[in-house]
């Protein structure tokens, strides 16, 4: 399930349809790093399940999941080896290697170790609701979202994408429910927030467990400690952190959900995929709501 989201919108072209989004993500497989590189990326089965399918149809909403493949040489190590290079170089030729060649010596070295390099697998999924042109990348980062949807847009013809937008803030509404202690209609404010300074000092107070609804935290945003994360809960069924990019993390699915989900669980990927994407069509609108609704691009 998803654990965390960053919102987009995506214009999707009339003519594309599954039979097209799946060519586009096969010419993008996964595959692993070879013995000298660091980085692989590509699509795999949102499944887990091998030669399946890549990308699945949930409801109407299409699932991919992005795999990443990193090779790491420790800096230490490389900086260590080649020092004793150059040391080598140094006590043979009477030559001390500039910066130069000491870097090209640290290159050779790091692709000399990196086929007994360990590797990192992470995966990203990815769900598309082609009707309302919603695209929901579960990343932790903007960052690794940034790249999730690089990959998209050059995997799936004609599709654009660009950030969800709103017309109040997420600092500034999180700022209104804590100081006036009122959370919005259908949410409530849980025990957990960060305050950050805006000025040079960037101070920081974090609460975590704690109740919000307390002189101190209103004194905080008064004097200029801006909320950067917010615990809220929707409706008694998802709870979630609100960060100041409009990022959704920490997502919980409440046990309410799961006993009215009625879902057959012999297939628990597709139930999962449906009770994560059914709670979002919902809740996602109106976060958006509540934040002064969503910025329509001209």
């Amino acid at each position: 399930m998803f654990k965390n989201a960053i919102l987009y919108r995506a214009a999707i072209p009339e003519a594309l349809n599954p039979i097209i989004v799946r060519d586009g993500l096969d010419a993008f497989q996964f595959t692993p790093c070879g013995a000298s590189q660091e980085k692989s990326s590509g699509w795999t089965e949102p499944r887990g399940e091998a030669h399946g399918p890549l990308m699945e149809i949930v409801g109407d909403g299409w699932i991919f999941k992005l795999m990443t493949e990193t090779k790491a040489v420790p800096s230490d190590v490389i900086t260590r080896k080649a020092a004793e290079r150059c040391a080598h170089i140094e006590e043979t030729t009477g030559r001390k290697p500039g910066k130069k060649e000491t870097r090209e010596i640290k290159d050779d070295i790091k692709l000399e170790l990196l086929p007994m390099a360990f590797t990192k697998l992470s995966s990203t999924l990815v769900w598309i609701d082609p009707a309302d042109g919603l695209l929901l990348v579960g990343a932790g980062s903007q960052a690794k979202a940034d790249e999730v949807v690089t990959m998209l847009v050059k995997s799936i013809p004609g599709l654009a994408v660009r950030l969800v937008d709103t017309k109040i803030s997420p600092t500034a509404a999180m700022s209104e429910w804590l100081i006036s202690q009122e959370p919005p209609a259908g949410f409530t404010v849980d025990r957990e927030c960060e305050l950050k300074a805006a000025d040079e000092s960037k101070a920081v107070v974090k609460y975590n467990k704690h109740p919000l609804d307390i002189v101190e935290v209103t004194d905080h945003i008064i004097s200029g400690k801006l909320p950067t994360k917010l615990a809220l809960t929707w409706d008694s069924r998802v709870s979630f952190v609100l960060t100041e990019g409009l990022q959704v993390k920490k997502l919980t699915f409440l046990e309410v959900v799961f006993e009215m989900g009625n879902l057959d669980a012999r297939d628990s990927f597709e139930a999962d995929m449906a009770i994560a994407t059914g709670e979002l069509r919902t809740l996602i609108p109106d976060l958006l709501d509540v934040l002064g609704g969503e910025v329509v691009a001209s």
